[in-house]
C-alpha cells in the first residue's frame, strides 16, 4: 500500500503504519502539549500508541480465526481511523464469516475485561466515559476506550465488523450476492447518518470515517455482485477475442499507433508462438513516450507479471486474479499456452450490467399442465 511502512511480521502477515498515522501522533503531541505541556504531551502519544496496540490486536483477531479457515493476510495497517486487515477472500460459509468478523471486537471485549479486572474495586464507571480526562489513569482510559471499540464496531454498518456479522446472518436465509446488498444498503443509511452528524458536531473524522464505509459497503456489493455473476460461467463468456496486440520488437511509438486507432487501453505483447509476454497499459506507455523517447522498445516497459486463465476454466478464477491481484488484465491461453482472450474490470463490469439487466429466465412449461 502506497505512503505506508512496514514495522514488523506476524506469522507471515505484515505489520504496517501509513504515514498519516505518524502525522496523527504529532498532532496529539502538539495537542496536548497545548494544554499541559510536555509531561500531559508524551502521556497523550502514550495512549493513543497503546489504543493503537489494542486496535492491532483486534485486526489479529481477524486474521487468525480467518487463518483457521484456510484465508491468509497478506498486512494489516494502521490508518489515523483504525486498522484493515487485507484478507485475501472472507470464508465462503456464512458460519465462517460470522466467526471471522466477531473474533476482533471479542478481542477487545478481552482487553477491557483483563483491565477492568486489575482496577479491581479502584475503578469508577464514570471513568470509562471520560477518557479525555487527563486525572484519570491510562488502564481506565484505556479500558473505556476498547469497550467503545467493542460497541462502535459491532454497529451494523457494512463493512464495519457489525455489517459482517449482518451479512453473514442474512446470508443463512439468502444468497450471498443479496445479504451483501442488505448489508451495504443498511451500512450506507448509517454512513449518512454519521456523515449529518460528524458535520452538524464539527467532527471531521467522523465524516471521514461516513466517506470510507459509504464507499467501501458500495464497493463490496459490487465485488459480490460481480462474484455471482461469475459463478457458474465461463472465462470464454466474458473474454475479449478481438483485439489489437504488440510484438516483441514493437516500440512505444508502435504502442501509441494502436493506442489511437483502438479503443483500448491495455495491449499485450505476445512473442513469435503467439505466448504473453506481458502487458503495457495506456498510462504507462504514455508515460514512456515522455520519459524515454518513441523508440524505446515495450519490453523495457511492459508489466511481466500478467495472470493467465485457461480458457475453458470457471470466470471466478479470473475474477479473483482481477480484483484481489489488483491487475488491470488477465491473459486467456489455450492448451498450448497462446493468448486467445483477454478479461479486464471493464469488460467484466459490462458482463455483470447485462446479467442484471436480462430478465429472469423462466421454467419450461411442464408436459403434464393443462
Amino acid at each position: 500500500m502506497p505512503w505506508s511502512i512496514t514495522i514488523a511480521r506476524v506469522g507471515g502477515t505484515d505489520v504496517r503504519i501509513h504515514v498519516t498515522f505518524l502525522l496523527l501522533l504529532g498532532w496529539i503531541w502538539f495537542a496536548y502539549y497545548q494544554r499541559g505541556g510536555t509531561q500531559a504531551a508524551w502521556e497523550g502519544v502514550i495512549f493513543i500508541a497503546l489504543l493503537f496496540l489494542c486496535v492491532l490486536l483486534h485486526e489479529f483477531g481477524h486474521v487468525f480465526a480467518a487463518r483457521r479457515y484456510g484465508v491468509q493476510t497478506r498486512d494489516v495497517t494502521l490508518w489515523p481511523f483504525g486498522g484493515i486487515a487485507s484478507l485475501e477472500r472472507m470464508p465462503d460459509k456464512p458460519s465462517e464469516e460470522l466467526v471471522v468478523a466477531i473474533a476482533g471486537p471479542l478481542v477487545n471485549v478481552v482487553i477491557a475485561a483483563v483491565l477492568i479486572l486489575v482496577l479491581g474495586a479502584r475503578l469508577d464507571p464514570d471513568d470509562l466515559t471520560n477518557i479525555q480526562d487527563p486525572a484519570i489513569s491510562m488502564a481506565a482510559k484505556l479500558a473505556g476506550a476498547n469497550v467503545f471499540l467493542v460497541l462502535f464496531n459491532l454497529i451494523p454498518a457494512f463493512p464495519m465488523d457489525g455489517g459482517r456479522v449482518l451479512r453473514a446472518l442474512l446470508a443463512m436465509r439468502m444468497t450471498h450476492a443479496r445479504a451483501t446488498q442488505w448489508a451495504a444498503a443498511i451500512g450506507q443509511a448509517f454512513a449518512v447518518a454519521f456523515g449529518i452528524l460528524g458535520i452538524f458536531a464539527g467532527n471531521f473524522m467522523l465524516v471521514l470515517i461516513a466517506v470510507f464505509v459509504f464507499l467501501a459497503a458500495s464497493g463490496e456489493a459490487s465485488y459480490a455482485q460481480l462474484r455471482a455473476v461469475a459463478r457458474g460461467n465461463l472465462v470464454t463468456d466474458a473474454m475479449i477475442t478481438k483485439f489489437e496486440s504488440l510484438g516483441t520488437g514493437s516500440t512505444v511509438n508502435d504502442a501509441i499507433d494502436c493506442l489511437i486507432r483502438t479503443t483500448q487501453k491495455e495491449f499485450p505483447v505476445v512473442d513469435g508462438g503467439g505466448r504473453l509476454r506481458g502487458v503495457v497499459t495506456r498510462d504507462v506507455m504514455i508515460k514512456a513516450l515522455k520519459d524515454l523517447g518513441p523508440q524505446a522498445p515495450v519490453l523495457d516497459i511492459m508489466e511481466k507479471d500478467v495472470p493467465t486463465v485457461a480458457a475453458r476454466a470457471n470466470l471466478d478464477v479470473a475474477v479473483k486474479a482481477l480484483t484481489e491481484l489488483g491487475k488491470p488484465v488477465v491473459g486467456v491461453v489455450d492448451a498450448q499456452e497462446r493468448l486467445v482472450g483477454l478479461l479486464t474490470a471493464e469488460n467484466l463490469g459490462e458482463m455483470m450490467m447485462v446479467q442484471a439487466a436480462r430478465p429472469p429466465r423462466s421454467a419450461a412449461p411442464s408436459p403434464w399442465r393443462a
